[in-house]
């Protein structure tokens, strides 16, 4: 029997592609987020696999980093971290229809996964990025603005002539949700740091309050609408400046509604997809209506330090991870 000098083809085996993802091993501080080796996912028949360009920072990250989400997100340790991005489709799934290979595209993941260089995502939750517009920009819209965007619609009053108080406004939910407060009517309050103040300011809040040297409950009054992004002492401090019809919506007090004394309504908020609503707003980003502010881009080697400055404090606006650096 002669034997071929050249293996049967079924034998030979393709090598897997790999991609970074930061991970995390265990819960804690930020020593526990590990860039590790991965193998790149394949899409299934309604997903697309998406080479990440850049990722959106976001205070969910360490909150999850330090299990204080753990209920919301039953996690198989190690996790990808990273819940929003932009970047370019590499294949799709045997039933995709609407979007192509080579497409530019951003998404919130609706969970977890956005901290690797490849992630398969459902094509429903894909919003294809204006070409004015770069994958830096793009990867800090789909949380900030939407969270914005359906905060302010919880109350569902008009908010046309009435009085909004936005806590955290110099942040990336923040900016937005004083720019739709504006633009619906309303007379905004905000607070924000000394530092951040006039940023704050540029962006049209018609009285802004320096946390650090001012009371908020000494200079805001009659409040229809309180925007809780901090948390903590602020919830308890708000509810005496409501108006008699007031709501207080919190997305940092997770036990809002709990902590809501009689005759006052706390609400607990957790944005929802709304892909038209984000390609809306991506649009109004790029034609320059709505101003979208870049703290700060990091490299992906730094996205660990990144989520710990996000914890600890800083500067106005969003902070994005450039995977290309």
């Amino acid at each position: 029997m002669t034997h071929s000098a050249t293996p049967e083809r079924d034998n030979v085996t393709e090598p897997l592609a790999t991609g970074r993802a930061l991970r995390l091993h265990a819960y804690g501080g930020a020593d526990s987020l590990k860039v590790d080796t991965v193998h790149d996912p394949e899409p299934g028949p309604d997903q697309v696999l998406v080479q990440v360009k850049a990722a959106g920072i976001n205070g969910m990250d360490w909150k999850v980093r330090q299990g204080h989400l753990r209920e919301r997100f039953n996690l198989v340790l190690p996790a990808t971290l990273g819940i929003e991005m932009s970047g370019i489709v590499l294949k799709v799934g045997s039933n995709i229809k609407d979007v192509s290979m080579g497409e530019r595209v951003m998404a919130a993941l609706g969970g977890l996964g956005a901290y690797a260089d490849h992630l398969v995502i459902n094509a429903e939750k894909l919003v294809k990025t204006p070409p004015n517009l770069s994958d830096i920009d793009a990867a800090a819209l789909p949380v900030a603005a939407m969270t914005a965007w359906q905060v302010l619609k919880v109350p569902e009053f008009d908010l046309q002539g009435k009085r909004v108080l936005i806590h955290g406004a110099a942040g990336g939910v923040g900016s937005f949700a004083v720019q739709f407060a504006k633009a619906a009517g309303a007379v905004v309050y905000a607070t924000a740091s000394t530092k951040s103040v006039p940023h704050v300011q540029a962006l049209g809040a018609d009285e802004v309050i320096d946390y650090q040297n001012q009371k908020f409950e000494l200079v805001a009054n009659n409040i229809d609408l309180v925007v809780d992004l901090v948390g903590g002492p602020v919830v308890d401090k708000s509810w005496a400046i409501l108006s008699p019809n007031g709501v207080l919506v919190s997305i940092a007090a997770t036990d809002v509604v709990e902590r809501s004394p009689e005759g006052r309504r706390g609400v607990w908020f957790s944005v929802k997809p709304d892909t038209a609503r984000l390609a809306s707003i991506a649009q109004q980003v790029a034609d320059g209506i709505l101003r979208s502010v870049i703290a700060e881009v990091v490299a992906f080697e730094d996205l660990a330090g990144a989520i710990e400055r996000n914890r600890t404090g800083h500067t106005p606006g969003k902070t994005v991870a450039d995977f290309t650096r």
